[in-house]
């Protein structure tokens, strides 16, 4: 991200309210290594926020590989803090094509 969420509720309180319980949302933030911002995995990248944005990154490099989700995939979230302890637990969903 090129500003912190700080920065980006102060940006947004000079010119609104911002009552409890109001959410600033950053849209997909990007890993980044040292100089790198959005390389693959591949290319010392350290990964991303939506697949998206992987298949974006792999069309620049043209090796397209990640598919999109289908029917069946299984959809797994986590989030570690600093000591490897879980912050949320582990969300887990199957996609679903209807």
């Amino acid at each position: 991200m090129t500003f912190g969420f700080g920065q980006l509720i102060a940006h947004a309180a000079k010119t609104r309210h911002l009552a409890a319980g109001t959410i600033i949302g950053s849209g997909t933030v990007s890993n980044k290594q040292d100089s790198l911002w959005g390389s693959s995995v591949e290319h010392g990248g350290v990964g991303y926020c939506c697949l998206a944005e992987l298949s974006m990154y792999e069309a620049i490099e043209s090796k397209q590989q990640t598919p999109f989700m289908t029917d069946g995939d299984v959809v797994r979230i986590e989030m570690f803090d600093e000591t490897g302890e879980s912050i949320f637990g582990t969300i887990e969903n199957s996609v679903k094509v209807i």
